[in-house]
Formats: C-alpha cells, sequence, structure tokens
C-alpha cells in the first residue's frame, strides 16, 4: 500500500503562465504613473500580494498616494487582469503540468492548491483542471503572504496531512521560504539561481519523471 503524502500546488508560474497577465496589467498602471515597470523588477512581485505589489511599483517609481488612490489602482489592475484571463483555456497549462498531476491521482495522492491569487479557482475552471484538486486555498483564503506559511498550513490541514509529509512546488523565492519555514519538502520549479533555497529544483515538470515523483510518495 502506497504512503499518502500531500501535494501542494502554486499557480502562477507553476501551473498556468498567468504571471505575463499580472505583469501586462501592472504595466498599464506603472505607465500611466510615469514609473518604468521592467519584466526584472516584475520578478519582485512573484509570491506577493496585490497590495504590496502596488507598494513594490510605487516605491520604484517614488511615488506617495493616498488610500484612495491605491484602493482604485488595486481594482483597475485586477479588471485588467481579469479581462486577459476571459480566452483562458487547457493551452495556458505549463509543459508537464498533467502527468504529474494525472501521476499523482492515479496513485491516491491528495492534492492541493495554496496561492496567493484570488482568482485561483475561475483559473482552474477555464484551464479544466478544477477536478484534480482536493483543497483549494487562495488570497481569499488567508491573511499573510508569503513566505509567511499560513497558504501552505492550511492546505495541509485540508487535506489532512502532516508538515513533514507534504510536498510543495513553487516559483517564488518567497514561496520556497515559505514551504521551508513550514518544514515541508520544497520543490523550485524554474531557475536554480533564483531558488537556491529549494531542497529540490527543476527547470520545469517536463524534467520531472515519475520516477522521482514514486521517490517523493515513499520517502
Amino acid at each position: 500500500m502506497k504512503k499518502r503524502k500531500g501535494f501542494i500546488f502554486d499557480l502562477d508560474g507553476v501551473i498556468v503562465d498567468t504571471a505575463k497577465y499580472h505583469f501586462l496589467a501592472w504595466k498599464k498602471i506603472a505607465n500611466e504613473l510615469g514609473i518604468d515597470f521592467t519584466l526584472e523588477h516584475n520578478e519582485l512581485l512573484k509570491g506577493v500580494s496585490r497590495v504590496r505589489s502596488l507598494d513594490i511599483i510605487l516605491e520604484l517609481g517614488n511615488v506617495a498616494a493616498s488610500q484612495g488612490d491605491k484602493d482604485k489602482w488595486l481594482i483597475q489592475k485586477n479588471e485588467d487582469y481579469l479581462s486577459y484571463l476571459v480566452d483562458m483555456d487547457e493551452s495556458e497549462i505549463l509543459p508537464g503540468v498533467m502527468p504529474v498531476l494525472n501521476f499523482l491521482k492515479e496513485n491516491n495522492q491528495p492534492i492541493a492548491l495554496g496561492s496567493a491569487s484570488k482568482n485561483a479557482r475561475p483559473i482552474l475552471e477555464k484551464t479544466g483542471i478544477l477536478p484534480f484538486f482536493d483543497a483549494i486555498v487562495d488570497g481569499n483564503d488567508v491573511v499573510n503572504a508569503k513566505p509567511d506559511p499560513e497558504v501552505f498550513l492550511h492546505a495541509a490541514r485540508l487535506l489532512n496531512v502532516t508538515n513533514e509529509d507534504s510536498i510543495v512546488f513553487e516559483d517564488s523565492v518567497a514561496g520556497v521560504q515559505a514551504a521551508n519555514i513550514a518544514e515541508m519538502l520544497s520543490i523550485g520549479i524554474g531557475e536554480e539561481e533564483t531558488l537556491h533555497e529549494a531542497q529540490h529544483i527543476f527547470k520545469d515538470f517536463t524534467h520531472m519523471d515519475s520516477a522521482f515523483l514514486e521517490s517523493l510518495i515513499n520517502k
């Protein structure tokens, strides 16, 4: 009988490539404020809440703003972002993700989403993979942003697994740190130079074979 672990996935940059839509939405606001917002700057927003992301952009441009203006821009950003998601479908799922999800399901391993996104559910629905997830914890369910481990701790509780039996897939430094703080197994998806704090690192899921997944289950 196979062991029962808990597999927790971040969303943006791990399962789907919605990071590009966040960038476009933030860049639109930055341009309106006369702030030069680049792809390099966008890396600072990975795994960060919407409120904190706006503060980072304002700091980059040394722009002071009232809370009223911030609230307006936060709404505008989300509306612009959602407009990019209208035509999302399964083609947005990143390479190698489906074989991993299928393997975990075939081996009766519980799967959760642990994401800062407040739009996680509609994204999973549009891409057709919502049924794979036994639990979803997103920005609507937590107070503290990564690297606080709240999102992953909540997901583990919903899956009814211990922290040490939880495996987290993340593409952000803050997300990897959150998993490590929770004493979960952290697997970085992306560049080793950025995600060196993760216990395992893969450029993407196409580099992850079933033997590795089997070893995670039986560890």
